[in-house]
């Protein structure tokens, strides 16, 4: 497929996942699922029976670089894009689709964020496969949509009619940010939602038609770009771009405007492993709950526990219930589960007491 191209979004930090996920090396460069291989190592390895070496391409932190190129090394310098500061989606997908187009007109884009888990590959390159048919063939922006297990409140969700392109692909409704435990039931209820995966395919230029229409400050930004890319000035230019790029994701920006947005609802064993509870539920649990990434770890009258510790440390556990322990050597955390999401604003605090070293 020699007009299909990946684009890795690698640039978060990943705080939910703190103390094991730091700014300096985060969750997608981690192997935080103890398979021997980190997060965006298992979604390169994903594509690869249906993308070439050589259509790559990791958008990340230029923090992260090293990084990069130490877990991804068949890749070449032009394969990898450096954002000089974070401004969400919308930025991040204009400049990989506006690189790869100045390439290849013809370019169909798989948009994939770097620290996903999917259980069922074989189904997943299915849904891909005709999420690739589908866009080859119409001027369509496809979201893939999961079909919801459980009433999530840590998941955005689509909306669809009753409209079909064929094929299995619904025209999208709505967009929802994540809902409360309610508002979650009666999506779940109602049958016609699906959580957001964060996953897009397309042509490289029907997204930037998109873009120039919704969001033209981002659009005019990177017109110029052809002159720069795989140049010298290329970094410069970057830099030059994002200083005028608003803070925006690419599902505000464009998919909730247009109105040739599409999804697939599929399942194959997937989640965004977006917190210590969504790891929790991927690991497998001992016979009473508790998921353990630890060798030295001794558990009395305790139940349905995420534990993350050094394979060198003996950890006890007693009378604990439905907790988080992660101990990465310099930090220790204890959580309730139902708490996780005070975690982002630990990291906050600690910011704010100067405790940087720690973040």
């Amino acid at each position: 497929m020699s007009n299909v191209y990946v684009v890795i979004m690698a640039g978060g930090i990943g705080s939910r996942f703190w103390p094991m996920s730091r700014s300096g090396n985060p969750k997608q460069f981690l192997d935080i699922l103890n398979t021997g291989k980190t997060l965006i190592q298992l979604t390169y390895d994903r594509f690869r029976p249906i993308v070439p070496e050589e259509n790559f391409y990791v958008v990340t932190a230029d923090d992260y670089e090293d990084l990069v190129k130490d877990q991804l090394p068949d890749l070449m310098d032009y394969q990898i894009l450096k954002e000089p500061v974070r401004r969400n989606t919308a930025p991040c997908i204009t400049y990989a689709c506006d690189k790869i187009y100045q390439r290849d007109p013809n370019a169909t884009v798989i948009i994939t964020p770097a620290d996903h888990l999917i259980m069922q590959e074989d189904r997943f390159l299915t849904v891909i496969a005709k999420c690739l048919d589908f866009v080859s063939q119409n001027e369509k922006l496809v979201t893939i949509g999961l079909k919801p297990t459980k009433p999530s409140t840590g998941y955005g969700y689509i909306q669809y009619h009753d409209e079909t392109g064929g094929n299995g692909f619904f025209k999208v409704k709505t967009f929802t940010e994540k809902p409360s435990i309610e508002i979650a039931r009666t999506f779940i209820n109602s049958g016609d939602f699906l959580w957001n995966s964060g996953m897009f395919v397309w042509k490289a230029k029907t997204i930037l038609d998109a873009i120039r229409k919704y969001l033209p400050e981002i659009g005019d930004a990177f017109k110029q770009g052809a002159t720069y890319y795989n140049t010298a000035g290329e970094q410069a230019f970057i830099r030059d771009a994002y200083s005028q790029c608003t803070n925006i994701s690419i599902d505000y920006g464009v998919m909730e405007k247009a109105d040739n947005v599409y999804t697939i609802p599929a399942q194959f064993g997937w989640s965004d492993v977006g917190s210590w509870g969504s790891l929790y539920e991927a690991y497998e649990h001992d016979y009473l709950g508790n998921a353990v990434a630890g060798k030295n770890v001794k558990i009395y009258d305790s139940a349905n526990n995420m534990i993350m510790v050094p394979e060198n440390k003996l950890v006890v556990l007693q009378g604990l219930r439905d907790f988080c322990v992660i101990d990465t050597g310099d930090v220790l955390l204890i959580c309730e589960k139902q708490q996780e999401q005070e975690i982002k604003q630990i990291t906050v605090d600690l910011k704010v007491a100067d405790l940087d070293q720690y973040l």
